[in-house]
């Protein structure tokens, strides 16, 4: 299995439209694709962490690689509650 973190900062004013659009168009995105385990989306204040699980290194590179995906960073860069956005980090679970 392999986890995938992705962190930003919001505007906290706007906090709102972006827990919206994580449930609203993210979550179903992710949950389209071959291999999605599941993800939480945390937040603390205007800091957000979106941790995704995959069943393995190929189901995160098909995700990276999709039409899908892509569409949906250009629309949550586009949509103004973005701050700062850090590029994904993905690793094995240990067990």
């Amino acid at each position: 299995m392999i986890l995938r973190v992705w962190r930003a900062e919001i505007d906290p004013a706007l906090a709102a439209e972006y827990e919206r659009f994580a449930q609203e168009r993210s979550l179903p995105m992710f949950r389209s694709h071959k291999g999605f385990r599941g993800c939480t989306f945390l937040r603390d204040g205007a800091d957000c962490t979106v941790v995704t699980a995959w069943a393995g290194p190929e189901e995160v590179a098909a995700l990276e690689a999709s039409d899908s995906y892509r569409e949906t960073v250009a629309a949550i860069m586009a949509a103004g509650f973005l701050r700062t956005a850090g590029a994904a980090l993905a690793g094995p679970v240990l067990l």
